[in-house]
């Protein structure tokens, strides 16, 4: 019972700093949007050597009336040109491994309220105001100065950086700001922003996070807490709370742990799929998540080789199935935690759902713990499960 008190206190308190697994509702881009790449030619006002290229370059609306010009040359150094349309504030786009925004590097620009055009590069340490460092970052600049141009009711931001290897598909980071940095070049919260997966190997491909990685992400997340989260704990509850209702607590763990095997493995293949899209830098989601696959099958194929109640092998098999399920349990919260944390997309509904959900599941094996310390509930009956039946597969308590 210490154990899981202890891991999901634990969990819970970490979980109070997580992020929101989903991404913001991103706009459909429509027809309006996609004439943005028609509006200006872009070489009547930009200065070398962004003129010369500009009007050349693939164009790709993204999000909201965010558009991405785009090329890159033979020695991995590419030349960017993002525009929006633009009243007040600032706008920004940024780059990470994960789609993430904190660890990430932005390029930010604004027209200030005197009419001076100003770029700075940002790094996002975290998400806090003074924790998005102007004048530092990761992004590999080269000599040519950034520019910032108000062209019409578009501002477009030009710059050049050098990327150590090319990489065909890339997470970027998309925000903008109707309220002005700071004289310090501090931003402001922003009002809205998003996460794409742009391929930049083609001339229109761009994919927003919300119709293709962003759906996998949370259909990952889903299946994830449904198994890991939820049904194999209950199942777990079910094995310790209620063996004075013999045979039914056994019939009850059983379906609740294969049917939160079968969500977990689904959480697994979707993850796979999600990991080969967009190759994100997360060693130890991904370590967890094959641990506890692995413990999943170890402990389904305990449920087939279960020894007879009267052999000797029979209490070493109970320590190995009570152990086996009561770690893949405290690993599986703590990758739940650890997922929900890397998607980190600015939102507090997976935070709300999944410490529900920690809460109850807490609140329960409290209640009931004593309950069975006063000896109410807990203790098997006379009764004997069925000869032809084998023991539970997953997690008993």
């Amino acid at each position: 019972m210490r154990t899981f008190v202890g891991f999901y206190i634990l969990c819970l308190l970490i979980g109070q700093d997580l992020p929101f697994l989903a991404a913001d509702d991103a706009n459909v881009i429509n027809d309006s949007t996609q004439n943005l790449c028609f509006a200006n030619r872009l070489s009547d006002f930009l200065p070398p050597p962004y003129s010369n290229v500009s009007d050349n370059m693939p164009c790709t609306p993204l999000w909201n009336t965010f558009v991405l010009r785009y090329s890159e040359n033979r020695d991995n150094v590419m030349t960017i040109i993002v525009s929006a349309l633009y009243t007040t504030g600032w706008v920004g786009i940024g780059f990470s491994k994960e789609g993430r925004m904190v660890g990430s590097s932005a390029m930010v620009g604004w027209i200030s309220k005197k009419g001076h055009a100003k770029i700075k590069q940002y790094y996002l340490q975290g998400t806090e105001r003074d924790q998005v460092v102007p004048d530092q970052g990761e992004l590999q600049l080269e000599k040519v100065p950034p520019v910032v141009a108000l062209h019409g009711a578009m501002i477009y931001l030009a710059f050049q950086v050098k990327f150590s290897v090319r990489v065909p598909q890339r997470a970027v980071i998309l925000a903008l700001s109707t309220a002005y940095p700071s004289k310090l070049g501090r931003l402001t919260k922003h009002d809205d922003k998003t996460t794409v997966i742009v391929d930049f190997s083609k001339a229109s491909g761009a994919t927003s996070m919300k119709t293709t990685t962003s759906t996998e992400k949370t259909k990952h997340g889903v299946m994830a807490i449904l198994g890991w989260g939820f049904l194999l704990p209950v199942g777990a509850i079910l094995a310790r709370y209620l063996r004075h209702k013999d045979p039914l607590w056994y019939y009850l763990h059983i379906g609740f742990q294969f049917t939160g095997f079968i969500f977990g493995l689904a959480a697994v293949i979707l993850g796979i799929q999600l990991y080969n899209r967009i190759q994100p830098d997360i060693p130890a989601h991904r370590g967890i998540g094959i641990f506890l696959l692995v413990l999943s099958i170890l402990q389904v194929l305990a449920f087939f080789a279960r020894p007879q109640k009267e052999t000797k092998m029979r209490r070493y098999w109970n320590w190995y199935h009570h152990w086996i399920g009561r770690i893949s349990l405290f690993f599986g919260a703590v990758n739940i935690v650890l997922g929900i944390r890397m998607a980190d997309n600015g939102g507090d509904g997976w935070k709300i759902g999944y410490g529900f959900v920690l809460s109850v599941t807490l609140l329960a094996f409290v209640v009931l713990e004593i309950f069975r310390i006063r000896g109410s509930i807990g203790s098997p009956s006379s009764h004997t499960p069925p000869s032809f039946e084998a023991h539970p597969s997953s997690t008993s308590v």
